[in-house]
């Protein structure tokens, strides 16, 4: 069975130990590890032996790149980085999911440089002024620069246990969705042939205007609504209340029910939390019949307020600086 491959890019002789217990680690959670001092990358006789290494990161899934105070072995390609760096630009460069982690001195000290980074000035955790100016260079990025200070490996063993947790939460999620592509598919199918039969209804039988009207609830405006609000890509019809329900509930919606006791509300709820967001939508009761069923409804009748959808963000935890 195929592994999800890790790469450890870092310096070698001052984080010896950190990239062995971080390969004690990944084996554990039963991925690859791939680390150039145990043999996993494979050497050519035509290139330079750094350049293995930057090939080798398309193979790769995840690239954990752990930053200290040394600059390491300067590149051949390029003066002004190290082999490590490149390694992590290599990763970016194709995609890869990174993790990079920056000893919590370097971190610290790295306030210190913005403030004299064009004087002359020395630094006590770091050999080389490049580490700097590289950490600069990789929280300039837009995206994919996740940093994370560390003081032990366990820092680090911790923030990857629960990063791979969440990717195995975000997999399940998409399995989800799988099945309701599957779902709406069957959907589409059903709506091609109601299709086909209100063009019948429409010309060869104009006075069954009622009959006509239940096969139009394919375009009723509440489908427009939530497809708009919901971001929905396909196309998807109702003929009652339990129809929302399962579609909401597809997506990840629990349908909040009416208290026993009070009046009842105007409106049919439903809520859930994901990536820190808390999302509510509601729907005026007023678009269903008493009995469930949709209740049909021309586009120049209908009232903005007949659906909500509100999305409040939750504030970020202070200790994941972006």
């Amino acid at each position: 069975m195929a592994k999800p491959r890790v790469f450890i890019s870092s310096t070698f002789y001052d984080l010896r130990q950190v990239r062995a217990d971080l390969d004690f680690f990944i084996e554990q959670m039963g991925y690859d590890p791939v680390r150039n001092e145990e043999g996993d990358i494979p050497y050519g006789k035509d290139e330079a032996l750094e350049e293995y290494c930057y090939k080798e990161i398309k193979n790769i899934d995840i690239l954990v790149c752990i930053i200290g105070g040394r600059f390491g072995s300067e590149s051949k390609s390029n003066n002004r980085s190290s082999i490590t760096q490149m390694e992590l630009k290599a990763a970016l460069s194709e995609g890869k999911q990174v993790y990079t982690f920056i000893d919590a001195n370097v971190l610290s000290e790295y306030e210190t440089y913005l403030i004299n980074k064009e004087g002359e000035t020395k630094y006590r955790y770091v050999d080389d002024k490049r580490v700097y100016e590289f950490i600069e260079e990789i929280k300039s990025l837009k995206a994919n620069n996740i940093i994370k200070g560390f003081e032990t490996a366990s820092d680090i063993v911790k923030y990857l246990r629960e990063q791979m947790a969440g990717l195995f939460q975000r997999f399940l999620e998409e399995q989800t969705r799988v099945k309701e592509v599957s779902l709406i598919k069957g959907l589409e199918k059903t709506a091609s042939t109601l299709n086909k039969l209100v063009n019948f209804l429409s010309d060869e039988n104009k006075d069954q205007t009622d009959e006509i009207n239940k096969i139009l609830m394919i375009s009723h405006p509440l489908v427009e609504e939530l497809k708009a609000k919901l971001d929905v890509p396909y196309n998807f019809y109702f003929e009652g209340l339990d129809d929302v329900k399962q579609l909401l509930k597809a997506r990840g919606y629990s349908y909040d029910e009416e208290l026993p006791f009070g009046d009842p509300e105007p409106f049919h709820e439903w809520s859930k939390n994901h990536n820190r967001k808390d999302y509510k939508l509601t729907i005026s009761k007023e678009v269903f019949e008493e009995d469930g069923r949709l209740r049909f409804v021309r586009k120049s009748d209908w009232k903005e307020e007949f659906v909500s959808h509100e999305v409040v963000e939750k504030e970020e935890d202070d200790d994941l600086p972006f």
